[in-house]
C-alpha cells in the first residue's frame, strides 16, 4: 500500500474521517473482546460477575517467600483424626511432616501426643520447648 493512498491521509481535515455523523468509530463500545465500557453499558454484568473490577487491589511482592507452617493444634488435630501417620523406626513412632508438604512447624494451642519423633525442616524455639515438655523429640532435616 502507498503511503499516499492510506485513508488516514485522504481523508485528513474531513473531522470524521469517513465514519459518518460526529461520535461513530471513536470509542471502543461497539468493539466486543475489549473490556471497555464496564461502567456503564455493561455495568449490570460487573454488579453480578465481577464486584471488585475497580479500585486497587494490592499487589504481590516478588521477593516474598511462602512456607507452608502448621500448628502445634493442627498437629495434634492431625494425629488423632489418623491424617498424620506414624512409621516405626528402632522402636519409636516417626512422624516426617515433609513427606505432608509441610516445612515448618510453629507453636500455636496445645500438644499432648508422647514419645513420638517428628521430623520437620524448621521448628520455633516454642514450639520445640513444648514438644519437649511432654516428651516428643524434633529432628531438624539437613534440607533447608
Amino acid at each position: 500500500m502507498k503511503r499516499r493512498d492510506r485513508k488516514s491521509r485522504s481523508k485528513r481535515g474531513s473531522r470524521t474521517m469517513g465514519w459518518g455523523k460526529v461520535g461513530q468509530h471513536r470509542d471502543r463500545g461497539s468493539q466486543s473482546g475489549r473490556q471497555i465500557g464496564m461502567g456503564k453499558h455493561k455495568w449490570s454484568w460487573v454488579v453480578k460477575f465481577a464486584p471488585n473490577w475497580y479500585g486497587k487491589h494490592g499487589f504481590r511482592n516478588p521477593t516474598s517467600v511462602k512456607v507452608s507452617a502448621i500448628t502445634l493444634k493442627d498437629l495434634q488435630a492431625g494425629i488423632d483424626s489418623g491424617r498424620f501417620v506414624f512409621k516405626e523406626e528402632g522402636g519409636k513412632k516417626v512422624l516426617d511432616l515433609t513427606q505432608y508438604g509441610v516445612e515448618k512447624l510453629i507453636s500455636g494451642g496445645d500438644f499432648y501426643t508422647s514419645e513420638i519423633v517428628v521430623k520437620v525442616n524448621a521448628v520455633t524455639e516454642k514450639a520445640k520447648e513444648k514438644l519437649e515438655k511432654v516428651g516428643a523429640e524434633v529432628i531438624l532435616n539437613s534440607t533447608q
